[in-house]
């Protein structure tokens, strides 16, 4: 990028990235995977569907006896109601210049789940929201609907979303981010018999105009019939040094990037969705522009939480 970009479009272009990386390290694939991205595919009754990216599993402890192999078991036609609750920010200072906020508001999702055979189907209730303006735009989603698709292990492979014909553009983008921080804290089982204390990573891609590698160390701390209590260390790490950003709007090169987040969940293998927990994530990103001096510093941080 040229020294003589005027000022106008130094903003601009920082705005993108921070919109661009506050969805991508928080855990969902904001620049590729989501609706506007190249894996998208809108179908004629408005519903999108998301590839997600495969899912791998190392044992790095089976745990204390008894041990077993823990597994999503729910029968079709269960049902579940649960509240998903996302916090997405991101404070960024170009240079000297004085920090700006471009967080997005939170949101809290009512979710009646019923399990299928190759996943689950969800309901979206009443979503509240602590900015007035979006509030009031998410009031129209009420209804909207969205689908799982889950392997054997609990990896989800496919998230469908179909928005209510009435929501805006912007009540369909926080219902759409909220899913994607969701479906990237999701606990996957190995193949392996486990039992409390069991240790295993879950390793997965979040692609966008960087891939980041995502690691989770899962830790089985407890176990009664059913219900599992997990905790989990996420780590992301770019695979590349450089950040294309979106709409061809340039690149910029990634001088330290550092997110990290952890928490505790409680599962409920034969129930569609977890039945509490939260897993929060924050870190620190440097950005700069190639052959120039300007630099992006970031700090981030993500929440993503379910309400019984």
């Amino acid at each position: 990028m040229a020294v003589s970009l005027i000022p106008v479009r130094y903003g601009a272009w920082f705005v993108a990235v921070a919109v661009g990386c506050s969805a991508l390290v928080s855990g969902c694939a904001g620049t590729s995977s989501g609706p506007e991205g190249d894996d998208a595919e809108p179908a004629a009754t408005n519903e999108v569907t998301v590839p997600i990216p495969p899912v791998q599993t190392h044992v790095l402890n089976t745990g204390s006896e008894p041990r077993i192999r823990l597994a999503p078991n729910a029968a079709s036609g269960t049902q579940q109601n649960v509240t998903l609750h996302t916090e997405n920010g991101v404070r960024q200072q170009v240079d000297s210049q004085p920090e700006q906020d471009f967080s997005t508001p939170g949101v809290t999702m009512p979710l009646a789940a019923t399990s299928n055979d190759g996943g689950a189907d969800l309901l979206l209730g009443r979503i509240s929201c602590p900015d007035p303006d979006l509030e009031q735009a998410l009031a129209a989603a009420e209804g909207s609907h969205a689908g799982l698709t889950i392997s054997p292990n609990g990896a989800i492979t496919a998230l469908q979303i179909t928005p209510a014909n009435e929501a805006s553009d912007s009540a369909r983008q926080a219902v759409e981010q909220a899913f994607y921080q969701a479906v990237y804290h999701t606990v996957v089982f190995p193949d392996d018999e486990l039992g409390t204390g069991a240790v295993w990573t879950i390793e997965q891609q979040i692609s966008g105009g960087v891939t980041l590698d995502q690691v989770t160390t899962a830790t089985l701390l407890a176990r009664d019939g059913d219900r599992l209590t997990i905790a989990v260390d996420v780590r992301q790490t770019p695979r590349s040094n450089v950040w294309n950003l979106p709409n061809g709007a340039g690149m910029l090169d990634i001088e330290h990037y550092d997110m990290h987040g952890s928490g505790q969940l409680t599962v409920d293998v034969g129930l569609p969705l977890p039945v509490e927990g939260m897993v929060t994530m924050a870190g620190e990103q440097s950005y700069r522009v190639p052959n120039d001096t300007t630099r992006l510093n970031q700090r981030t941080n993500s929440t993503v939480q379910w309400l019984p």
